[in-house]
């Protein structure tokens, strides 16, 4: 599926901290795919080498949703 993919989001987290997700974000780097992580902030050290190659880091949902929105129709999200 990932190659397959026109964009790759892994998440990180209590329940998402498997090799299978670093793998996975791995292998979208490898293939050229656009990569977006989502973790919680405490997790940032841990992954900076992931985070590194992907294009977007997030530490909640609604940041993927913005990047999407945005990717697909030019929107900015609104001021916090």
């Amino acid at each position: 599926l990932i190659g397959e993919a026109d964009l790759v989001v892994v998440r990180f987290g209590e329940k998402y901290r498997q090799w299978n997700a670093a793998m996975d974000a791995g292998i979208a780097v490898t293939l050229g795919k656009p990569l977006v992580t989502l973790h919680p902030p405490e997790l940032t050290h841990m992954l900076k080498e992931v985070n590194a190659g992907a294009l977007a880091v997030c530490q909640r949902t609604e940041q993927v949703v913005d990047i999407l929105d945005y990717t697909i129709t030019g929107a900015l999200p609104p001021p916090p």
